[in-house]
């Protein structure tokens, strides 16, 4: 399977590179998109949510702007606001790898390929459902599975329970501390927490085999 870690790594080193360009070229709406949520309304959601659509191919402080969704319009509201920008980027991530799916073919041999969609059969859900707050890890996941057999409704079940916690747990940071400087520390949380949900998924796929 080397040719496929061969993708899966040039894609990790085009969003870190991605990242270093916009770092580099300092771009406001990126880098510090607080000017704009700060002014809260209908113009702040729609700018919170399309920011997070565009973090599949754009390297934004999703942390942020999950925090600033909490602060601007309460722990309901900011939680529904970041769950949709965060689900839309993985089901824009998944089709975009439903797009490549045939030039990915054209890569890999059929026996690779073979092996590649008995794994993502197996671990694709979880690591969509695992990796949804894990900046680079989240995209390139998502992308390469939407290049796999999985279905949408699976993607969308996985996209949806992988974004929850950390939807929650930021909305719940700006509505309390209606400060950007916890976001750090409920990143690592929400960190914590697909920690938990993969042992969780361990645990139940192991209690069959046991009996």
């Amino acid at each position: 399977m080397k040719r496929y870690w061969l993708v899966v790594g040039v894609m990790l080193a085009f969003f870190l590179l991605l990242f270093g360009l916009v770092e580099w070229l300092q771009i406001p709406l990126l880098t510090d998109p607080s000017a704009w949520l700060n002014r809260g309304g209908i113009l702040a959601a729609s700018v919170g949510v399309g920011l997070l659509i565009a973090d599949v191919v754009l390297p934004v402080p999703s942390s942020l702007v999950m925090v600033a969704h909490g602060a601007l319009f309460g722990v309901a509201l900011g939680t529904v606001l970041s769950l949709i920008g965060s689900v839309g980027a993985a089901l824009t991530g998944f089709a975009l790898g439903r797009r490549g799916a045939a030039w990915l073919e054209r890569i890999i041999s059929p026996e690779e390929r073979f092996r590649v969609e008995r794994m993502l059969e197996r671990w694709g859900a979880l690591a969509i459902l695992v990796t949804r707050p894990v900046p680079l890890l989240a995209e390139t996941t998502a992308i390469l599975a939407g290049a796999s057999a999985m279905s949408w409704q699976r993607a969308l079940v996985a996209s949806v329970a992988g974004s929850l916690p950390a939807a929650l747990l930021y909305a719940l940071t700006g509505a309390v501390a209606a400060s950007f400087q916890n976001g750090a520390l409920m990143f690592g949380f929400v960190l914590l927490v697909s920690g938990v949900f993969w042992l969780v998924s361990q645990r139940l796929k192991a209690k069959p085999n046991q009996s």
